[in-house]
């Protein structure tokens, strides 16, 4: 049988050969045109080696237990890599970050991939290696077929990749690029639909997988809900619903990205307990009108490096860590009981009054656990609120490492431990 001959960039666009096709360059795919564009704005050279970066093999291995697409790995081999062994290509894989995680299939190709390091811990996103199937694939979103002389670097153009997007079906995020790269002489026009559809089979594993833990996780939060009654759910950690109690049942909780047991205000449901399941967590949304709201906060300053905040009700109390950046914000308003506006508050921290977008961003994210007693326009502590500061023995240590106007004024006064800040400006 002849052997079908190799497709000019003419022939992939069209589909067919064209006449005369050799005596002008053709005009790129608009896919591959726009990569071409992206990759001289960013001013790769195509002569130069690709893929470096490479990580250590530690590293690698984090990667790889950290993504769902380890789970998957067996399907991929079953359904890609014999195919790329016997085709004389290479199934490789990489994560949201073009960072090469596995590759398998023919020994002679892999030794060639060696050559242009596509190996394991390479980047291969178009600004490290130009057009290319993972790089572009990452850049577009979408499967792409980069044929022969489309890649970008001189290096690639005896090359032919064929990539497709893994996502999470749990939140829709990428996940990773599913790539068959060989020779340029194994192209094959079918092989982008396959590719495709291995990518989408994948990202249905895992959704199967899902639905398994989901189960599993509401075999254990049944009976817990049943017993503390109330306003609650059970939720993975991606917030998808496994058990609800009191409540309407929703699909998903939108959920901050790091939690940690207590209490956190969730914006869909208000104030909310946290505790920690196999597999997810338990969401007990607070009663307001069984504890009160707080009366007592205590930002406490006395130890350099852990900042904390307590927080008392009537029935109950909780204790939140701080960042050194909320640290500061707290500390602010615990002086300035009358509030702050925005621009107020980035002149006490950064010095700066038009940084009033920081401020804001921070101070929401403040408020996903401390709503009950902030508010806002002006920013301040509620009404009725008793707020204490809790200074270090000496003044120096007053948040030690903060360059905050504020903060270095509160050295200067050398306030002292305990005081009451509740007065006004002067207060502390």
């Amino acid at each position: 049988m002849p052997q079908r001959p190799v497709p000019t960039r003419a022939t992939l666009r069209t589909g067919r050969p064209v006449r005369g096709a050799g005596k002008r360059p053709p005009v790129p795919r608009a896919e591959i045109g726009a990569s071409w564009q992206r990759v001289r704005s960013a001013g790769l050279d195509p002569t130069r080696a690709m893929g470096a970066g490479r990580l250590a093999s530690d590293e690698i291995e984090h990667r790889r237990r950290s993504t769902a697409l380890g789970e998957v790995m067996p399907l991929l081999r079953g359904r890609l890599a014999g195919l790329a062994d016997t085709s004389r290509q290479i199934m490789v894989v990489s994560d949201a970050e073009g960072r090469v995680l596995w590759r398998q299939g023919d020994r002679a190709v892999l030794r060639r991939a060696d050559g242009i390091r596509l190996l394991e811990g390479a980047a291969w996103t178009e600004s490290a290696a130009g057009t290319n199937g993972i790089g572009t694939a990452l850049a577009g979103r979408v499967p792409i077929q980069v044929h022969s002389t489309e890649h970008w670097a001189h290096v690639l153009r005896t090359w032919t990749c064929t990539a497709a997007p893994v996502r999470d079906p749990r939140d829709g995020r990428l996940m990773g690029i599913v790539d068959i790269s060989g020779p340029a002489s194994t192209f094959h026009p079918a092989m982008l639909a396959l590719v495709d559809s291995v990518a989408r089979l994948a990202a249905s594993e895992i959704r199967t997988r899902h639905l398994a833990t989901l189960e599993r996780l509401r075999a254990v939060a049944a009976p817990i809900l049943c017993r503390i009654g109330g306003r609650a759910m059970a939720v993975d950690t991606h917030g998808w619903l496994a058990a609800v109690s009191g409540m309407p049942p929703v699909d998903r909780l939108p959920l901050p990205k790091t939690l940690e047991p207590g209490r956190v205000w969730l914006p869909s449901l208000g104030m909310c307990r946290l505790e920690p399941l196999p597999g997810g967590w338990l969401v007990q949304v607070t009663d307001g009108t069984a504890d009160g709201p707080p009366r007592r906060v205590v930002l406490d300053l006395s130890r350099a490096g852990a900042p904390e905040v307590h927080v008392t009700g009537r029935l109950s109390a909780w204790t939140h860590r701080l960042s050194p950046r909320h640290a500061e914000l707290l500390y602010a308003l615990a002086l300035r009981r009358e509030g702050r506006t925005a621009s107020g508050l980035a002149e006490d921290v950064f010095g700066d009054a038009t940084r009033t977008v920081t401020v804001r961003a921070e101070v929401s994210r403040l408020r996903r656990h401390l709503a009950e007693v902030l508010a806002h326009r002006p920013y301040r502590f509620e009404e009725g609120v008793e707020v204490e500061v809790v200074h270090p023995e000496h003044p120096d240590d007053l948040l030690p490492h903060s360059t905050a106007p504020v903060v270095l004024a509160g050295r200067v006064r050398g306030a002292s431990v305990g005081s009451v800040a509740g007065s006004g400006p002067g207060a502390g």
